[in-house]
């Protein structure tokens, strides 16, 4: 056992570092302050089984302790998808399915109202982990990707990406996935989405048109401009990084007096004096040169 990375965490909780624990399904590599996860099951398009979902949770969570990163991309491995979303393979075991249907059940659960949903373990903000998160989108998300797409901060895709929500075209409800897009995209947007199942795929320009990827980039330039955004973030000071995201998610999720309300408890904390007088400094030094997109 030994402490992470740059953690903060207390002397007499002891951990395993992300950096240098040992994964099956991911990838993880940090980098001066930015650290990148990459879904690491290409022969299954990175669909999601109980093994990432058990070593996301496990990363999100030790991200919080980290003080050496400031920033984090999450992608997936290949050029062909993101995330497919659950891998049925596994989740779906007909012998199981069969008899949890003649006990009148949901496998695994003995009433419906016992039922905890495999994609709740995936994403950031489910484990309470508020540093930015960007997501490079290479390739084809859908279906459970959308817990992970949900919960970052914005979408960087490559030209050749596509989204769609399979779940009503093989009989299941759509439920989760589109409440978490609902704040990046229109209402009529992801009804649509969902209501085709897999009949129809957004383009990666459509997305964008739409507000839900922020840009779109030709797939060999995706991981520059990935990076190119991430070392911006990275190099900003922690604490009021931290505390605007914390903003920007009260925004969505409270309402605008509510969302005020507690920017004024966010403004107090999330502010560092020492930061404030770099900052002015900053302010009367030279510019760095901007970038227009």
């Amino acid at each position: 056992m030994r402490r992470g990375v740059g953690s903060s965490r207390p002397p007499f909780v002891v951990i395993y570092s992300a950096a240098v624990a040992d994964f099956e399904t991911i990838t993880y590599v940090e980098d001066d302050g930015i650290a990148w996860i990459t879904l690491n099951r290409p022969d299954v398009l990175n669909a999601f089984n109980q093994k990432m979902r058990d070593e996301l949770k496990f990363v999100w969570r030790e991200l919080r302790w980290n003080d050496a990163v400031r920033v984090v991309v999450l992608t997936g491995s290949g050029d062909r998808a993101f995330c497919t979303g659950i891998d049925r393979e596994e989740s779906i075991n007909p012998e199981i399915q069969q008899k949890a249907l003649d006990e009148g059940r949901l496998v695994g659960y003995p009433t419906p109202w016992t039922y905890d949903d495999p994609g709740f373990e995936l994403g950031p903000k489910a484990n309470d982990m508020w540093k930015p998160v960007i997501a490079a989108v290479n390739g084809m998300a859908c279906g459970g990707a959308f817990y992970m797409l949900g919960e970052v901060e914005f979408i960087i895709a490559a030209d050749h990406a596509t989204f769609f929500d399979p779940h009503v075209t093989f009989g299941m409800t759509a439920g989760y996935e589109p409440i978490q897009m609902l704040p990046k995209m229109p209402f009529g947007e992801i009804a649509r989405l969902t209501l085709l199942g897999s009949a129809e795929r957004m383009s990666a320009q459509r997305a964008h048109e739409i507000g839900m990827v922020s840009e779109v980039v030709p797939s060999a330039e995706l991981h520059e401009r990935v990076e190119w955004a991430a070392r911006t973030i990275a190099d900003s000071p922690a604490l009021g990084i931290q505390g605007t995201v914390r903003a920007l998610w009260a925004g969505v999720e409270l309402s605008r007096r509510q969302a005020l309300e507690v920017a004024n408890f966010l403004c107090r904390i999330g502010s560092d004096p020492r930061e404030l007088i770099k900052g002015q400094e900053r302010f009367s030094a030279p510019r760095k040169e901007w970038r227009l997109r």
